[in-house]
């Protein structure tokens, strides 16, 4: 097992160089000059000598593999440098939101397994009756709905009855405060999202538990386990679920990766400040350094999820062996 995680870390690295390798040309190969921008915003008029201090001061004026040679190497020893629209350190720009949108995404994921696990089981044990078919209405429905428009009706429906039983409406915070330094503070802000896009996640999850438990259900395995007499608690928990679990968790590690940097709009609905809304920011910024930085820590995090789920893979299915 050591040997494989050593293995699949190594492997990492290639993969993270042609992500860096790709977003670093895309990024400059879009049109605007992210220098000429910050003077022209400034109200002042631009001059070459201006130009060609920002450009300096960034390191624009270097020749193109120079500037690669730069980025590779401030990844390497974790030197993000700074932002270029607003001069700030990345590791600041990135912090805070990092926190809040690991926060929303494990909400959410469990949120979305803790719905969609019970209902997918049953689901497959109750095929074709009417707890089938509500979970599937349920699931249909789910994937149908967009997560902005749940918050927004949330929002709606907890503003309306606040009002109705409080006699004020109930406002959604807007600072942001880390879970540990003010927990109901904090739950306040967060639980709301993380139930929209958790519901929206559950449905598809739900979906696929439900189709793989249907499939394994009809192995022969499982049938020869019936015939030695063996519960049928037994035989859904220890030799259906498990077997069925592998697709699931590889769903499970792709959506939690997303939820990291694309809930933009659903960031926006309920005033949240996380990656998802930095991203947008800085594209349009021509934030170079910005939009680099945020691409390959979404990049690290798809990389580190797929090595996890790969991992969890051995502990389902005993077949599974790394050496």
């Amino acid at each position: 097992m050591s040997k494989y995680v050593v293995k699949r870390v190594l492997l990492m690295i290639p993969t993270i160089l042609g992500a860096g390798i790709l977003v670093f040309l895309m990024m400059r190969l879009l049109p605007g000059d992210i220098c000429l921008i910050r003077i022209a915003g400034d109200g002042m008029g631009v001059s070459d000598e201006a130009l060609a201090r920002c450009r300096a001061e960034f390191g624009l004026d270097k020749p193109l593999w120079a500037q690669f040679i730069d980025f590779a190497v401030g990844y390497a020893t974790f030197d993000f440098g700074k932002s270029m629209w607003t001069t700030n350190p990345i590791t600041h720009e990135i912090g805070l939101r990092f926190q809040l949108s690991l926060q929303i995404a494990i909400m959410g994921t469990i949120t979305a397994v803790a719905i969609a696990l019970p209902l997918g089981v049953i689901s497959a044990i109750r095929q074709n009756t009417w707890m089938d078919y509500v979970v599937r209405t349920f699931a249909i429905a789910g994937i149908a709905i967009p997560s902005f428009w749940l918050g927004i009706m949330i929002i709606l429906g907890m503003l309306i009855l606040t009002q109705i039983w409080f006699g004020s409406p109930w406002m959604l915070p807007v600072e942001y405060r880390p879970i540990w330094e003010d927990p109901l503070h904090n739950l306040s802000q967060t639980i709301w999202p993380a139930l929209a896009t958790g519901y929206r996640y559950s449905a598809v999850i739900t979906r696929m538990t439900r189709s793989a438990m249907l499939e394994v259900l009809r192995e022969d395995y499982i049938r020869t386990a019936r015939a030695k007499g063996l519960m049928e608690k037994v035989i859904r928990t220890r030799h259906a679920l498990k077997n069925a679990m592998l697709p699931v968790v590889t769903l499970i590690g792709i959506e939690f990766a997303f939820l990291i940097g694309g809930l933009v709009v659903t960031e926006q609905v309920f005033n949240l400040n996380g990656l998802g809304q930095l991203f947008v920011d800085a594209v349009n910024a021509h934030d170079y350094t910005l939009v680099q930085a945020l691409v390959m820590l979404v990049v690290a995090v798809f990389v580190v999820t797929n090595l996890v789920v790969d991992l969890v893979y051995a502990w389902f299915d005993p077949r599974i062996h790394y050496s």
